[in-house]
């Protein structure tokens, strides 16, 4: 086999410019639900920090930030099957509206565990907003409120997702193969 055939390749699967108006989207739909109200946003990190910082600057309501990192995946492409908290939050969200930004909702078992925790810190609400669902892998319904895309069983990269820590520079989300992966 040519060694050419051998490397991983992305496609593009969501450009970066559909992803903005996406976002911009999601950002007038927390506003009109929370209609002027504070909101805390906790980012999943590292995968949902792009998401964040994008949704952060459509937003025109009061908002705090704190994040979390919370791991489910090794360093392949395949769940573990064990989630853990690496970093908690910061602060208290006892009486806040909490909405937890994930990059990508796929098996369901890492916002399902994280839902449930933060869930008992008793925050005002709690919602989840999610630029991309993946529901043909669901192992555990989890209640999501704002979803920016559904998308097929691929492994995606890039808008901050990654593989292997490779690829979450990439301004579009695009779907990698090769033999890797």
């Amino acid at each position: 086999m040519a060694r050419s055939q051998k490397k991983e390749q992305v496609k593009v699967l969501l450009r970066g410019s559909a992803i903005r108006r996406r976002v911009r989207a999601l950002a007038r739909q927390i506003e009109r639900d929370y209609k002027g109200e504070t909101v805390h946003l906790v980012c999943i990190l590292k995968g949902a920090c792009i998401f964040l910082a994008d949704l952060l600057r459509e937003l025109r309501l009061p908002v705090s930030v704190d994040f979390v990192a919370i791991s489910s995946y090794g360093k392949g492409s395949l769940p573990s099957g064990e989630v853990r908290i690496n970093k908690d939050l910061d602060q208290s969200i006892e009486g806040l509206n909490v909405i937890i930004i994930e990059d990508i909702l796929d098996t369901g078992l890492t916002l399902n565990y994280l839902y449930r925790i933060l869930q008992s810190r008793k925050p005002k609400s709690l919602k989840i907003a999610a630029l991309l669902d993946k529901p043909a892998r669901r192992v555990k319904e989890v209640p999501v409120d704002y979803v920016g895309f559904e998308i097929p069983d691929k492994f995606v990269v890039g808008y901050g997702l990654d593989f292997a820590e490779r690829y979450r520079n990439l301004p579009d989300v695009c779907v990698l193969s090769g033999p890797s992966v």
